[in-house]
């Protein structure tokens, strides 16, 4: 499968922004199922100075800063990607038990760098309310494949997709208090339950190719940026899960970033000075499937 990704990102401010320093999360990952053919970034005010790094996560990050006066700053990013499944997915038939404990125990060098999606993170702490709700799908000795793939059914089927309830600063107990919330919620409560019980756990950010309405043409900028989680089993890898669809991941779902939580991979983040009390954001996605 091969995808054409246009992101583009709007801030408009009611007073002139004099200075800003930002930070892009927006270069999909190479990984063995996706392969990165080409990206281009475009800043509008053109940046006095730009720059790229890799994460501690290994993630491209783009940084730049403007140092001249403006009241409208876009980002667009455009990209493509290769995709090209494997056919063959984790399984996942260790016990929980088992993996958790191979956790603790073994020294691999995969072993140590999964173990830092065992910690809690700034967005998931580790709650007695989600070692609970997580408890009921990690049952004795359940296979680790069947009993993620309970968690992520669970959450589809008791949690409310409900756009604009929360915000990216929404608290995990408050999402579970009232049982709703889009994916960057259901993959934290995801990485609470398991995290919560000694597995690890990490957030993805990307995107999902959205179909339309039979009959009905696809609206343009319609997509938007989507996220799920990641399970690591010790000899198998990383299989991922996506609660808000109830599906594993396979041809659909562009990898952008992982990390601990949201925070680690905000797509676009920054500071500024100027600019007024709020401010206008407008984000338009269009994930494009070319061959």
């Amino acid at each position: 499968m091969i995808y054409r990704i246009r992101h583009v990102t709007r801030y408009r401010y009611p007073s002139p922004v004099g200075l800003c320093h930002n930070e892009l999360h927006l270069a999909p990952r190479d990984t063995a199922t996706q392969s990165l053919q080409s990206l281009a970034l475009q800043v509008s005010p053109l940046p006095g100075y730009q720059g790229e790094r890799v994460d501690f996560f290994g993630n491209r990050v783009h940084h730049f800063s403007i140092q001249q006066s403006h009241l409208e700053l876009e980002i667009t990013a455009s990209s493509q990607v290769t995709l090209q499944p494997s056919g063959v997915e984790p399984l996942g038939l260790q016990s929980w038990e088992t993996v958790r404990d191979r956790l603790e125990r073994e020294v691999t060098p995969e072993i140590l760098d999964a173990r830092q999606y065992v910690l809690p993170s700034p967005q998931v702490p580790l709650l007695p309310e989600l070692r609970d709700y997580g408890a009921a799908s990690l049952l004795p000795g359940r296979p680790l494949g069947e009993a993620v793939a309970d968690l992520m059914g669970r959450i589809f089927q008791e949690f409310e997709y409900r756009p604009g309830f929360t915000s990216v600063s929404t608290e995990l107990p408050v999402v579970m208090r009232h049982r709703c919330g889009v994916c960057q919620d259901f993959a934290h409560l995801a990485l609470g339950c398991l995290r919560s019980h000694g597995l690890a756990a990490r957030y993805v950010s990307g995107y999902l190719e959205t179909l339309p309405p039979p009959g009905q043409e696809k609206l343009e900028g319609a997509d938007a940026s989507h996220a799920w989680f990641s399970v690591y089993i010790p000899g198998e890898g990383w299989l991922d899960l996506d609660p808000t669809n109830n599906l594993i991941p396979m041809d659909r779902h562009i990898t952008l970033a992982w990390g601990r939580d949201y925070t680690d991979v905000t797509p676009v983040k920054g500071v500024l000075f100027g600019g007024g009390d709020s401010h206008d954001l407008e984000v338009q996605v269009d994930v494009v499937r070319e061959g």
